[in-house]
């Protein structure tokens, strides 16, 4: 049975996918109940909703399950936008930090799992950030004036990438992209987002989000 009819939410603090899927709800005023994943420890009810059994999954009132985080972000932002996210969505930029950025961010920030040069994907990694800053450089955000769902998909791989080497990020010529982590990083939303839970098992009692 779904917990007071709401949308239940398989998440991951830490995840990417997972924080902008979160940004997301928040931001449309979407309540569900959440379910912490322990990633070493997949429960069954996760694995049964969505055979894949990556985080974030959503799984509707009706039985329909969402469980890639773009879709979860835009199933909410369709019932409520009161931030107009969606109009100044940007996929094409989306695209590039779903597909080459996170390629070698993950090169970058864990070179054993992949066998790879750290050093190499970094700096593919950081001509792509180029693309990013001359955006900023003449909006504060990366659809304009306003933040938006390009923002939202964005930052926490930008986030991720900045922490696997604060000291060198820091040192980077990117004044515009540097100011837009911190603005997110500051955010009251992100905040709300990183909220820490225990993890979930099958007979808890349901915690909803936001709470």
């Amino acid at each position: 049975m779904m917990g007071d009819s709401r949308p239940i939410l398989y998440s991951f603090r830490r995840c990417p996918y997972a924080m902008r899927a979160r940004l997301a709800l928040l931001a449309s005023g979407t309540v569900c109940e959440i379910r912490e994943v322990k990633l070493s420890a997949k429960p069954a009810e996760l694995i049964a909703a969505s055979p894949k059994a990556t985080v974030p999954v959503l799984l509707l009132p009706n039985g329909a399950v969402i469980d890639q985080s773009l879709d979860i972000m835009r199933w909410a932002l369709g019932r409520n936008d009161p931030g107009g996210w969606l109009t100044r969505a940007d996929d094409v930029l989306i695209a590039t930090n779903d597909g080459p950025f996170k390629h070698h961010l993950d090169r970058y920030k864990y070179p054993q799992r992949y066998n790879s040069d750290p050093a190499e994907h970094r700096a593919a990694a950081l001509a792509l950030l180029e693309g990013l800053e001359a955006r900023l450089m003449v909006a504060p955000y990366l659809g304009g004036a306003a933040r938006s769902l390009t923002d939202a998909a964005i930052f926490p791989f930008i986030r991720q990438f900045a922490a696997t080497d604060p000291g060198w990020f820091a040192a980077q010529p990117l004044p515009g992209l540097h100011a837009w982590l911190a603005d997110h990083l500051a955010w009251p939303l992100f905040e709300r987002a990183m909220v820490r839970l225990d993890p979930w098992a099958s007979g808890d009692a349901p915690l909803f989000f936001p709470s």
